[in-house]
């Protein structure tokens, strides 16, 4: 069910699920700033995973790296204390295509890539509760 989650966050993962991704950053800060809760890193892991990805397809790729790497490590810890489910997202199926989408920028070391691209069938979509919320 979806009415236990805010609206500002459904409105979040929509705007993912489209690769809207400069959108779902500014939906999700004004949620997470909003928020004093637990919830709070959580978002914060969801903004900078839009954002890592609005920076792979616009050939940033630092911004990518740097921001992909932060959006796990606090996405993660989500996981590790709540198993592969968190406010509905299938978050362990998210992180390991969201590691895939990544792999070819997290494997070409510290230089920045020029030949690198955000290959479309590649970008992850979060699986949330069934819902039909999805890419």
């Amino acid at each position: 069910m979806t009415a236990e989650y805010p609206l500002q966050y459904l409105e979040g993962i929509r705007l993912f699920n489209e690769e809207e991704f400069f959108e779902c950053h500014d939906m999700l800060e004004e949620l997470w700033t909003e928020t004093r809760g637990e919830e709070r890193k959580f978002y914060q892991g969801l903004i900078q995973a839009a954002v890592a990805l609005f920076h792979f397809g616009n050939e940033n790729i630092g911004g990518a790296r740097k921001l992909y790497g932060s959006s796990c490590n606090y996405l993660e810890s989500y996981l590790e204390s709540n198993g592969e489910r968190y406010m509905g997202i299938d978050l362990k199926k998210f992180l390991q295509d969201f590691e895939i989408c990544f792999r070819e920028v997290v494997e070409s070391g510290p230089e920045y890539p020029t030949d690198v691209v955000l290959k479309d069938e590649l970008v992850p979509s979060i699986d949330f509760e069934n819902t039909g919320i999805e890419k």
